[in-house]
């Protein structure tokens, strides 16, 4: 599989980020691409509270990583990369350690980062089309995310 579009309304959106989580178990790696206020952000709401998470979800633009503990105990990383300037601060920051078999990362604006991060399990690419609409395409990494694609149910 090579990639999944689908032209989605915030609905459809959040009901994709419910079924990514579920499906994936809330573990991966997971680079959330598009402009500002494409719905990135959205998306890893969305994704969060489907595995439980009760809190408020915010984009971690001035933070840089969010931590949430997720109701099964395990723990969610939530980045948003737009401030960064240099791929090399990751470093200073201790990137590496947040990447493990165990865990989730939600990575938005990956590409200020690359060289440093990780390979991700799936590529989710957010655009605007119009006021209401958003083209969305996922793009599988490996076989597990070629997998977790192939299990999607989207009534559009």
């Amino acid at each position: 599989m090579s990639q999944l579009t689908y032209y989605v309304d915030e609905k459809n959106l959040l009901q994709i980020a419910e079924q990514l989580a579920h499906i994936s178990q809330g573990i991966g790696i997971f680079y959330l691409q598009g402009n500002l206020g494409a719905g990135k952000t959205t998306f890893s709401r969305g994704f969060l509270h489907a595995l439980g998470y009760q809190g408020t979800v915010k984009s971690p633009t001035f933070t840089l990583v969010e931590t949430y503990q997720l109701a099964n105990g395990a723990t969610a990383y939530h980045f948003d990369l737009y401030r960064l300037a240099d791929p090399e601060e990751l470093e200073f920051i201790g990137i590496r350690d947040y990447f493990n078999p165990s865990t989730l990362c939600l990575i938005e604006w990956p590409e200020k980062g690359k060289g440093v991060l990780p390979e991700p399990d799936l590529l989710i690419d957010i655009k605007y089309t119009d006021a209401q609409m958003r083209q969305l395409t996922l793009t599988p990494s490996n076989p597990k995310a070629t997998e977790w694609c192939n299990k999607l149910s989207i009534a559009q």
